[in-house]
């Protein structure tokens, strides 16, 4: 897959089909957008291609930074994986922001992107203020000469599959149910750094990482997980929080891996959230702290059994 991180950097294209969309989380909805551009662009001999913003548009327009679901680096290896030919991963400036919707698409899509199909969620908005809609791409796609396909929500029950639905799982602990929305599990990456060691102490070592301010953070609690090192995939538990128990610290991630001893001081991990176990708790000391991992680790053995 070529990746395109400006547009200074686009030469000479083939003709594209295109998916547009912030794609924040590359979930469900989006997954099926895509899958729909590319499918579309096999038929047509297109490049299937996916637009999207390096940076989320509401930094530059309101100054709020929105947490994100997903790291760039495994979004564009999810992308890539499904068979996406070009990612145009574009920072949105000040000059896009200004861009009339009738300017966006023929200097952006027309003339940089070489589009002849775009695909897009039934809410897409474009140009300066975000006054373009669909109806308006209707009548430029009449106009311009290329192919419009609006894509209906993708439905949870009576919700609609959305990059919201999945923070707010992530950030009241509901993982199974960020899960089923992302079509895979939430992650948390980061670089083992060493703590207090109190776990080492008590039997339970731990894998420490700082709290990444740019993903959207997990409610405080135990979480059944997964880790991944070096290639491998370990089964785990974590603990998210401030570790009331012993003092008063910052929020973070300490991961117990099972089955494992290795020293990995400095080195990088994915954390992978399947389902949590129960909320964080101040007990009344170390000891009755140690019988409740103890209990939490049972738990979370069965979890990964499928006991439970």
């Amino acid at each position: 897959m070529k990746i395109f991180n400006s547009l200074e950097e686009i030469d000479i294209m083939d003709n594209t089909a295109v998916a547009l969309g912030n794609f924040d989380g590359l979930h469900t909805g989006h997954m099926h957008l895509i899958r729909s551009m590319k499918k579309t662009a096999a038929e047509k001999g297109l490049v299937p291609a996916v637009f999207t913003f390096s940076n989320h548009p509401s930094a530059l327009i309101t100054g709020d930074k929105v947490p994100e679901i997903i790291y760039a680096d495994d979004k564009a290896e999810i992308l890539e994986n499904e068979g996406i030919g070009v990612l145009f991963n574009i920072p949105f400036t000040e000059e896009i922001r200004n861009m009339s919707p009738e300017r966006y698409v023929r200097e952006l899509l027309i003339e940089k992107f070489r589009m002849k199909d775009a695909f897009c969620g039934f809410n897409y908005r474009f140009g300066a203020k975000a006054a373009g809609d669909t109806e308006l791409f209707f009548a430029l796609a009449e106009e311009l000469g290329f192919d419009l396909h609006v894509m209906d929500p993708v439905k949870d029950g009576s919700d609609v599959v959305s990059s919201t639905l999945i923070r707010k799982a992530v950030m009241t602990g509901d993982m199974k149910e960020a899960a089923r929305l992302l079509g895979r599990p939430y992650v948390i990456k980061g670089t083992v750094a060493e703590g207090n060691k109190l776990g080492r102490t008590i039997g339970f070592p731990t894998c420490n990482i700082s709290v990444d301010e740019g993903m959207v953070q997990p409610a405080n609690g135990v979480y059944q997980t997964t880790c991944k090192y070096n290639g491998k995939e370990y089964r785990s538990i974590t603990n998210v929080g401030v570790k009331p128990t012993i003092g008063e610290y910052e929020k973070n991630i300490e991961t117990n891996i099972f089955d494992f001893d290795n020293d990995i001081y400095g080195c990088d991990i994915e954390v992978r959230f399947l389902d949590r176990i129960r909320e964080e708790k101040k007990f009344s000391g170390i000891e009755e702290l140690k019988k409740q991992i103890e209990k939490d680790c049972v738990t979370a053995e069965r979890m990964h059994s499928g006991e439970m």
